[in-house]
């Protein structure tokens, strides 16, 4: 391969600091990415050059960082392969995204409805869906997942019905890194009418989703997970899901006409966009896409494949590890136990030694009850991680294997 990580690695700052005294090595990828340079300076630029509010103003600085912005939701459209640029709505996060939908179906839903979510999800996409379920009187279901952290298709198909309104799927587990059919389980929902939610934060920065030919009704990201900064994500919704929906909050740049006896709202994707928005992360989000693409997703999951399996080779040499989420299809996401050692005290040693791993539930509280376990060590690769470092993380678990054992 003619990937030149060494190269980009010097695009990313943090890489070049040290923990605890010793070079850092960054595995908590999956929690958030970091940030390539260019698109640090795409931050510093806005702030010092245009600042200023958007949509709202005549003056030449509001103009360009309105421009700048839009400019953003056009490139962000044109990744993902959105038809309109309106279908883009700018978020705060995958959750906001999330949150925005199942309130919109508070309207839709009644008594007996069902709606299917999947074992494998983020608390993110179940508890909005809870609150919508004790709301309306829809009934919640989980597809069952089996010991590979694969979903059981078999009872998907069995759970669908007539009855069903909404089915939520992760794209990739971020416990377990698996990922998930969704294309298969897009096409049987809508074979039963039913509308689907995909939450893309793990996936976005492993692969390059094509929207349009996925037919999902809507897609969460968040660019925090996308080399880009927190604080913002997008909502994708197909335009006639969207024109359903009642706005999600009252404000600014919403409205079409307000009076004290009744208010129209904005065109969209202004409707769901109420008050000063994030701009320069935004705009910063478009900035991350264009790095992304500059180095290519066939680029980047080739790679990644070649860390993971790197990784899984060398951890499963250490005697007692088992590895959670053996799927055949995965990301690179490695999320593991040593028999009889809390994954927390494994993951504070190891920081000692200036590698930074996630310990916990990883807000997946239902997985780790199926495998009756506390929690995992969870170590995930990007694209900037190399085998030196995947080296350095099995030298620090062996060592707290021994400390601790």
């Amino acid at each position: 391969m003619t990937f030149n990580v060494e190269k980009i690695r010097q695009d990313f700052p943090i890489l070049q600091r040290k923990v605890n005294g010793y070079p850092l090595v960054y595995f908590d990828n999956a929690a958030t990415s970091q940030k390539p340079q260019a698109v640090i300076d795409c931050m510093v630029d806005y702030y010092s050059h245009y600042n200023a509010n958007i949509h709202r103003g005549v003056h030449t600085l509001s103009q360009e960082a309105t421009d700048a912005y839009e400019a953003a939701r056009r490139k962000i459209q044109k990744h993902f392969q959105i038809l309109h640029p309106e279908e883009v709505i700018f978020t705060s996060g995958t959750t906001h995204g999330i949150n925005l939908v199942a309130h919109g179906f508070a309207n839709f839903l009644k008594k007996g409805d069902e709606v299917l979510v999947s074992a494998l999800e983020h608390h993110s996409n179940i508890v909005p869906w809870q609150m919508l379920c004790e709301k309306t009187g829809a009934i919640l279901k989980v597809i069952p997942m089996n010991e590979a952290g694969e979903l059981v298709m078999d009872a998907f198909e069995a759970l669908l019905s007539e009855k069903t309104q909404l089915v939520f799927i992760n794209h990739v587990s971020n416990a377990l890194g698996t990922i998930n059919p969704i294309a298969e389980i897009i096409d049987k929902a809508h074979a039963k009418g039913a509308a689907v939610l995909v939450d893309g934060a793990q996936s976005c920065a492993h692969e390059k989703p094509n929207l349009a030919e996925l037919d999902v009704d809507f897609y969460v990201t968040s660019a925090h997970k996308m080399c880009g900064p927190t604080g913002v994500g997008i909502l994708y919704g197909k335009k006639q899901w969207l024109e359903k929906l009642p706005p999600y909050q009252g404000g600014g740049e919403m409205i079409k006409e307000v009076t004290f006896e009744k208010t129209t709202y904005a065109e969209l994707p202004h409707k769901f966009e109420a008050g000063t928005p994030n701009i320069c992360g935004g705009i910063a989000f478009g900035a991350a896409v264009d790095y992304l693409n500059s180095i290519g997703f066939d680029e980047i999951e080739a790679y990644e494949k070649e860390l993971l399996h790197y990784a899984t080779q060398e951890l499963l040499k250490i005697e007692g590890l088992k590895i959670y989420g053996t799927s055949k299809k995965k990301t690179s996401v490695v999320s593991f136990n040593i028999k009889d050692i809390h994954p927390y005290d494994i993951g504070t040693i190891v920081d000692k030694l200036g590698i930074a791993v996630r310990t916990g539930h990883h807000c997946a509280q239902p997985v780790m009850q199926f495998y009756k376990i506390p929690g995992t060590v969870r170590a995930s690769f990007s694209f900037y991680n190399t085998k030196e470092e995947i080296d350095k993380l099995v030298e620090a678990v062996k060592k707290a294997k021994s400390m601790l054992s």
